[in-house]
C-alpha cells in the first residue's frame, strides 16, 4: 500500500471504518469488458479479493458495491460474498454513497470507498477513507489517501481488506 497522506493518519481513519464500498470494473475486476459471440458479458473476479471481503465482513465491517453498469454477474458475485448493499447502474457514485449513509444512519468518517476512475473521484474525496488501485486513473490515485500496489482484479481489494483488518488488529 502506498500512502498519499501521513500513514498514521490513514491508519487512524481506517480504525473508524464500518463500511467499505467498492466499485466493480477496474477494482473488483481488471476493468476490461469481455463479451462472447452470443453477446454475453463476462467478468473475472479474484478469489483473494472474495476471501478478504468475507474476512472483513466477519469482523463486523459491512461491504457494499456501487457500480455504473448493471450486470447479473455482479449480482451473482455480490450474493456469493454475502453483500447486500448493491447499487447498480449508478453513474453518480457520490449520490449513491449519500443515500447509503442516510439509510444506514452513518457518517462519512465511517465509510471507505475504493475506485479507479473519474466517476469514483467525488466518493473517494468525500469518504472517510479513499482508496485507489495501482492502475487507477492518475487523478484518482492522487486524490486517494492510499493506493494499492496490486492492480484492480488482481488482489487490490484483498490489499484493502487486509489493511483495514490490520488497522483494527484483526
Amino acid at each position: 500500500m502506498q500512502f498519499n497522506q501521513d500513514q498514521s493518519e490513514v491508519i487512524e481513519s481506517a480504525q473508524k471504518i464500518e463500511l467499505l464500498l467498492l466499485d466493480v470494473d477496474g477494482v473488483m475486476t481488471d476493468g476490461r469488458l469481455y463479451f462472447s459471440n452470443a453477446g454475453e458479458e463476462l467478468k473475472a473476479f479474484h478469489t483473494l479479493d472474495g476471501h478478504g471481503i468475507k474476512m472483513l465482513k466477519n469482523t463486523g465491517v459491512d461491504v457494499g458495491i456501487i457500480t455504473g453498469r448493471t450486470s447479473k454477474i455482479v449480482e451473482h458475485r455480490a450474493h456469493n460474498l454475502g453483500i447486500d448493499l448493491l447499487y447498480q447502474g449508478r453513474e453518480d457514485k457520490l449520490q449513491a454513497l449519500q443515500e447509503i449513509l442516510a439509510d444506514k444512519g452513518m457518517s462519512l468518517d465511517q465509510v471507505a470507498y475504493a475506485g479507479d476512475d473519474l466517476p469514483d473521484l467525488p466518493a473517494i474525496q468525500q469518504a472517510g477513507l479513499g482508496f485507489s488501485v495501482a492502475n487507477g486513473h492518475a487523478d484518482v490515485r492522487l486524490a486517494a489517501a492510499a493506493v494499492t500496489t496490486s492492480f484492480g482484479g488482481s488482489g487490490a481489494v484483498r490489499e484493502i481488506t487486509d489493511f483495514l483488518l490490520k488497522s483494527r488488529n484483526k
